[in-house]
């Protein structure tokens, strides 16, 4: 089965940057859609970025021009990097993997930034 393992969360000050690091097991990847998602507290889990197999990506209004999603299928790897960060991008942020009617999650790695 699939299997998700984040990493790259942290804490940072108000302008700096991170990459998250989301590794996959299994034989779907190259064919799957990937996303990152957030949940902040007392909010809703919501979408950040996304990417198809075919390498189309949507962002979020709120994270456009800042943060930006690729993936290594060689390295069953999908990245976010996240620059020019700000306090409101403190969240749980967690990698999602669907394949038709499947999807999978990882279970999350914190990001914080600081005034």
């Amino acid at each position: 089965q699939v299997q998700l393992v984040e990493s790259g969360g942290g804490l940072v000050q108000a302008g700096g940057s991170l990459r998250l690091s989301c590794a996959a097991s299994g034989s779907i990847f190259s064919i799957a859609d990937m996303a990152w998602y957030r949940q902040a507290p007392a909010k809703q889990r919501e979408l950040v970025a996304a990417i198809t197999s075919g390498g189309d990506t949507n962002y979020a209004d709120s994270v456009k021009g800042r943060f930006t999603i690729s993936r290594d299928n060689a390295k069953n790897t999908v990245y976010l990097q996240m620059n020019s960060l700000k306090p409101e991008d403190t969240a749980v942020y967690y990698c999602n993997v669907r394949r038709g009617i499947f999807s999978f999650w990882g279970q999350g790695t914190q990001v914080t930034v600081s005034s």
